[in-house]
């Protein structure tokens, strides 16, 4: 059956359907506040980029059971009939508070909040870390490569290996939020508008007679935009075939783009590709390179002197090789009026309704956060999360992916460099806890273990 966007209600794990049944037989239809954040900081990280909010939004928006999905659930015979009836009508009817897309945030503190009645706010819980999952996860990879590039452009490069065809649009969008200047993904450039690039692959130069026949084909069909791949034989000798055709463009008035590194010593190859392309005068060539990099490699060769003016990123951005997941959860935090949170080691929650209060130095430069309740106020402290949904519709205009892509250029010249650093052991961000919070989660705490532990 061909999946759209009129049933992705069934993308949930089962036990928020058994939960939302029993919650209807038990009548437990009162508000419900969840928030969503990640526990702690993977290897080498020390920051997140907020990304996914408009398919969150979209998904919360529009979401229905279909016909077909109510036929299936009652096929697996676990429901009752006065479920399945509720479900015919299914609307998400709360609100949402969240950090908008392409802003900083920081272990513990809450991307987004959800309010609505329990059932509505449990049931959109494993759509909703599956989608900031893997958009905040690439975008923060990806901003990480952006910091080691040291101003160099980085172009996506990662579709062939993304863990699929949704998962493969999402990263062009989100390496794009994070200071990409493009992509390969033609369909994302589509639908995103993204600006697409490309240059050739080998199965382009072995299938003509000749490296530099290859070369010379391709520079006649695109000679304004002619980059060429130089590593298939040999990379010395491809960029001396090269510099032939770009004195062949010279003549017509054209000047050869680049040349594409993708395998071998890429910091001597490219030391000497930048000597034969600058004694031939094509000075303004540029160097490409692509071959699994990530900011660890990126780092690397550029420490070590590479003569690399851009790079193609793919596989290990793409699936964020060094961290693939983010310790993301959607936890209940206030019921009813009643904060409430888990004990659990290791996994404890925080209770109430919460905001993040942000605070800059006389520089401009991010001093600090705040995680405090939702009804405080510190002055000149920014408040990071927005609301964004009420009464189950959106509330304001959403930003296009360019403003987005802006305000996280804007927002990371804010941070201080030490907090960039790729490292194993990076600097954290200063978080603290507003006395109020601290407050309710001491109270919240004593309550809970005296009822559920017998605890005076």
């Amino acid at each position: 059956m061909k999946i759209n966007s009129e049933n992705w209600a069934l993308l949930t794990d089962l036990y928020e359907l058994t939960m939302a049944a029993c919650y209807y037989e038990h009548e437990m239809f009162q508000p419900a506040t969840f928030s969503l954040f990640i526990r702690s900081y993977p290897p080498g990280r020390n920051f997140f980029v907020a990304a996914g909010l408009a398919d969150a939004l979209s998904y919360l928006e529009n979401l229905r059971f279909t016909r077909e999905d109510l036929a299936y659930l009652e096929k697996t015979g676990l429901f009752k009939p006065a479920f399945l009836e509720y479900l015919k009508n299914f609307r998400f009817t709360g609100e949402v508070w969240a950090i908008p897309e392409g802003r900083l945030f920081f272990a513990e503190e809450p991307l987004l909040e959800v309010r609505a009645p329990l059932i509505e706010a449990q049931l959109v819980e494993t759509y909703l870390i599956n989608t900031f999952n893997l958009q905040v996860m690439i975008a923060t990879k990806a901003a990480r490569c952006v910091v080691a590039a040291q101003g160099r452009p980085l172009v996506d490069f990662s579709l062939r290996r993304t863990q699929g065809r949704d998962a493969g649009l999402k990263v062009a969008r989100a390496s794009y939020i994070a200071g990409f200047i493009g992509t390969s993904n033609v369909l994302a450039g589509k639908k995103y508008n993204i600006p697409i690039y490309g240059t050739m692959a080998h199965s382009f130069v072995v299938s003509f007679p000749s490296e530099l026949a290859a070369f010379q084909a391709y520079a006649r069909t695109f000679p304004e935009n002619t980059i060429l791949l130089v590593d298939t034989y040999d990379s010395l000798a491809g960029v001396r075939k090269a510099v032939e055709v770009g004195r062949e463009l010279e003549k017509a008035g054209v000047r050869l783009k680049g040349i594409r590194l993708d395998s071998g010593d890429i910091v001597g190859l490219s030391q000497a590709a930048r000597r034969i392309l600058d004694e031939a005068g094509l000075k303004d060539t540029m160097i490409f390179a692509s071959g699994a990099f990530d900011e660890y490699k990126i780092q690397q060769i550029l420490a070590k002197g590479a003569e690399v003016n851009s790079f193609g990123v793919g596989t290990k951005m793409g699936v964020s090789a060094d961290a693939p997941y983010l310790d993301m959860a959607y936890k209940l935090v206030q019921y009813n009026g009643r904060p409430v949170l888990k004990l659990s080691p290791g996994k404890m929650t925080l209770a109430g309704e919460k905001q993040v209060f942000r605070f800059y130095n006389q520089e401009g430069q991010m001093a600090r956060d705040i995680l405090g309740l939702r009804s405080e106020q510190f002055e000149g402290g920014e408040l990071l999360l927005e609301k964004f949904m009420s009464q189950g519709k959106i509330t304001q205009a959403l930003p296009s992916l360019v403003e987005i892509r802006e305000r996280f250029l804007d927002e990371f010249a804010t941070l201080d460099e030490p907090y960039k650093e790729i490292s194993s052991h990076p600097p954290r961000f200063p978080v603290d806890y507003s006395p109020a919070l601290q407050k309710l989660q001491q109270e919240t705490i004593r309550q809970v273990r005296e009822k559920e532990l017998g605890e005076s």
